[in-house]
């Protein structure tokens, strides 16, 4: 879609533009990460850097591949393994600490102003009670609320940030220390501090974060800390320890091993691989019996025992022995639940649709002003969160009949200790002996135990407490969820839909007459229905419920209630995470590319504007380039001439192995020139030969056998050209698309660290007194290699000359001009690349391709240019 500029008027198929206002193209929004008009959608900013998941198959990596054997092969998978055990007990450590700190300080608020308000009952002094459950709550956000401001990443649940470093986009700051130490404590606090906020999700960012720091034995917040641990110096090995971490934070939460591992294969790694599945699986389990074990043995003191296997335990599911025609759930209730599905799937759109458009006002009128102002936001969430809890606990409730069968005794002690939970968080404000406050029992308990009330209360709930509940409860978790607190949204998704099958099941007993259904299954159905439509998960989230339930007969029910609020909610908006890394402008990359895309090929999304390095370049020039680029990748290129015309034979190209016809040649590459404006969208330079309108159709001038030139050059593969000269803004086009022949692809890291380090040799001598870098020297300074502003120019000469050719990666994954897209991206994903070059069949560089240039809003911008050219 052309942009029009100044007086310049054009009309479109998407846009009409006129008069004097700038406009700019999609193109240019997509670098400059703003705002598209029509659709107010954020489109991905180009300052996020990906990650080298990709190995460099440099010399200083063969050398380490020369020195090892079986004996050290095994010795590295041992360490592996053993460092996957330690970030499981680890994970599980932290979701202890978090857990036991919450309930220490939740008992003691609750039992102060529980006992406030049974004294200022009869003395009417209610509002002395709300102030003092004001003080507790407001003191403990407060605390949360700074802790943002001190590492502004621990804000949310982390999962959009843990989901897009495993997809291979670089967050900052995402899984350094401080953010783990800011959400373990400000997690604790929010949750204290009765917002509606759960624990579980930020264990997941706070698991991975243990999966990336543990395995370096080092942090830059403890820099005097320094231990020499050589191994798992890159980011593909870093990308497997954090998708460790992940699966164990949903294991510690939950206590679902299994569900954890599947978590991290479906919402965050995009690049796995089967010998990770195992020490994934391993990790979770690790995670899931430190928590149990120590839990076990601090709430029951019979260690060893193993009762507790997560934070969230959703206690047995069992019908009264007294109630002869009870079953869980039958096969007319299938029925029953596919609704619930589909109204699930709508409450989960709706509130994915009101969280973002809170989530853009922040962003406009929050965000821009003094950080203190988000402080006073999280202030107000919680003061009106205060009020209305409070509020309707007192006044909003009845007074219901307590059920019999909740004082029987049974044999199982999982059920025993779960009906104790149950029968010790049931609330009796203002209502006589046998009764209980059904409002106040939601609203004035910890999450977890109105989760389990509305599990496995056999007494009933109000209709219309249960729907104010859910009303009330919607808002105040959609508005409280973005505030700057670390916050998890799995629990209070599953509190919300809980009641929403609750007041279901009241429904169809009361008013239809159907006495023989469970309520604590439809509570449970209502809950994966309503945590389903947010987060759209279907798989791992199918296996957590069932893992926390620990009942297998709910399989089919809760799967088939995950799919249909998984395709209603995708019928109208994302997933609650999706929409928030969208939000961010993070060049996100599916699953794969629709069917439409393959209209569109390399040559189409590729950045033929190269900036490019020669093998033995001057250091004058690398640090022009190195200061006046961003890029993070450099080709390594040398100048062909001679080659442009080799391949020409008669009126036919030979190019990938096909010949082609040099009028079907022209015809395309005259489709190229009326579909750019500049030479920056030709694919290859044979083609940028064949469509000069002074081509000659003279065969060239026969000369020696090429592979005689080979076999000549054979011990000088990379001859020093021009080494005085870098790409510059002044040369013309005809220099800056001469032909390249591709060579490798080295990184902006280590030319850096190949200057800080004095690796280079004069005029006067060979390469070969260049000194030479082994693999730990080279990734010693991971991962905060330094920065080419930093670096001492009075140190160099500049007219030394560096020899790259050692560290460059000589054979990196390339793609023809003509790949198809769906095959770029296929290649670009599974293989967890940053940098793609296009080289064409005469071995000539014509463009790169990066994450940028793969996301969903370019290939659109592509494809709607494609259309216009049509």
């Amino acid at each position: 879609m052309a942009g029009c500029r100044g007086s310049l008027c054009c009309c479109c198929r998407w846009c009409c533009c006129c008069g004097e206002r700038e406009t700019r193209t999609p193109e240019e929004l997509t670098i400059l990460g703003e705002t598209q008009e029509e659709e107010d959608e954020i489109l991905p900013r180009k300052d996020y850097e990906s990650l080298d998941y990709d190995r460099c198959i440099n010399d200083p990596y063969l050398e380490v591949l020369e020195t090892m054997d079986n004996k050290k092969g095994r010795r590295y998978e041992a360490v592996k393994w053993m460092v996957v055990f330690a970030i499981g007990v680890c994970t599980g450590l932290v979701g202890l600490f978090v857990d036991f700190f919450v309930r220490l300080f939740t008992q003691l608020k609750f039992g102060v102003v529980q006992t406030s308000v049974e004294e200022c009952s009869l003395k009417g002094c209610l509002a002395l009670s709300l102030l003092e459950l004001l003080g507790f709550n407001l003191t403990f956000v407060f605390l949360g609320s700074l802790l943002v401001l001190i590492e502004p990443v621990a804000a949310g649940s982390g999962i959009p940030e843990i989901k897009c470093y495993l997809n291979g986009v670089k967050i900052p700051g995402i899984v350094r220390l401080r953010t783990l130490l800011c959400k373990a404590f400000g997690v604790l606090f929010s949750v204290a501090g009765g917002l509606f906020v759960g624990k579980e999700g930020p264990m997941i960012h706070s698991g991975a974060v243990v999966g990336a720091g543990l395995p370096q034995f080092q942090s830059i917040s403890l820099r005097k800390i320094q231990i020499n641990f050589p191994y798992f110096r890159s980011d593909r090995d870093k990308r497997d320890f954090v998708s460790a971490g992940a699966a164990a934070g949903v294991a510690a939460a939950f206590g679902a091993p299994i569900g954890g591992t599947l978590f991290s294969l479906e919402e965050g790694s995009s690049f796995w691989n089967q010998g990770l599945t195992w020490k994934v699986l391993f990790c979770s389990m690790s995670a899931t019996f430190t928590l149990n074990f120590f839990r076990s043995g601090i709430q029951f003191g019979s260690w060893g025992s193993f009762q507790l296997p997560g934070l969230l335990n959703f206690g047995e599911f069992k019908c009264s022995d007294s109630d002869k025609k009870c079953h869980l759930w039958t096969a007319m209730d299938l029925g029953f639940f596919v609704v619930m599905g589909v109204i699930g799937g709508l409450l989960g759109a709706t509130f994915n649709c009101l969280n973002k458009r809170l989530a853009k006002y922040r962003m406009r009128n929050v965000h821009p002003k003094p950080k203190l102002v988000r402080v006073f936001e999280s202030l107000l969430v919680s003061l009106v969160t205060t009020v209305v809890v409070f509020v309707a606990s007192m006044v909003l409730g009845e007074c219901r009949q307590m059920s019999p069968s909740s004082q029987i005794g049974n044999d199982s002690f999982l059920l025993q200790v779960t009906s104790e939970d149950v029968n010790s968080s049931i609330k009796t404000f203002f209502c006589p002996n046998e009764t209980y406050n059904d409002m106040a029992t939601l609203f004035f308990n910890p999450q977890e135990s109105a989760i389990l009330q509305l599990f496995h209360q056999d007494g009933t709930f109000s209709p219309i407490t249960l729907a104010l509940f859910f009303i009330l409860y919607f808002l105040l978790a959609c508005w409280t969820y973005g505030i700057s607190v670390p916050s998890g949204l799995f629990v209070p998704s599953l509190l919300c839909g809980a009641a929403f099958g609750r007041l279901v099941a009241n429904v169809l007993k009361s008013y239809i007459g159907l006495g023989h259904i469970y309520s604590g299954t439809f509570a449970l159905i209502g809950a994966a229905a309503f945590l389903g439509g947010v987060v759209r998960m279907t798989i791992s989230l199918t296996v957590i419920l069932i893992e926390s339930t620990n009942e297998i007969t709910y399989g089919l029910p809760i799967m088939v209630t995950l799919m249909v609020a998984k395709w209603t909610g995708d019928f109208f908006n994302k997933g609650i995470y999706d929409i928030h890394v969208g939000l961010r402008g993070v060049p996100l990359l599916e699953w794969e590319t629709e069917v439409e895309m393959d209209k569109l090929r390399a040559s189409d999304v590729m950045e033929p504007n190269l900036t490019y390095v020669y093998p033995h370049t001057r250091i004058q020039s690398l640090v022009s380039i190195l200061r006046t680029t961003v890029h993070h990748a450099f080709p390594v290129v040398t100048e062909n001439r001679g080659n442009e015309k080799e391949f020409m034979k008669g009126n036919q190209l030979i190019s990938n192995n096909i010949k082609f016809k040099k009028s079907s040649i022209l015809t395309r590459a005259g489709e190229q020139r009326r579909r750019s404006q500049s030479m920056k969208s030709y694919p290859s330079s044979e083609l940028r030969n064949m469509c000069d309108e002074h081509v000659t159709s003279e065969e060239p001038a026969e000369k020696e056998d090429l592979l005689q030139q080979m076999l000549e050059r054979r011990y000088t593969p990379y001859p020093n050209l021009y080494p005085d000269q870098s790409p510059s803004e002044d040369w013309t086009m005809e220099e800056r698309f001469r032909p390249l022949t591709f060579h490798g692809l080295i990184l902006r890291s280590q030319l850096v660290t190949l200057l800080v380090r004095g690796v280079c040799y004069s005029e006067s001598q060979s390469s070969a007194s260049q000194p030479r870098l082994s693999y730990a020297e080279m990734a010693e300074d991971y991962p905060r290699y330094p920065d080419i502003h930093d670096l001492d120019l009075t140190l160099l000469n500049p007219r030394m000359i560096v020899d790259v050719t050692p560290y460059m990666n000589p054979s990196p994954f390339t793609v023809s001009p003509n790949t198809h897209v769906s095959q770029v991206f296929n290649l670009f994903r599974t293989m967890g690349l940053r940098h793609l070059p296009v080289v064409n069949a005469v071995g000539e560089i014509v463009g790169i391709i990066t994450r940028h240039n793969l996301t969903y809003e370019f290939l659109q911008a592509r494809l709607r240019q494609h259309y216009q050219t049509l």
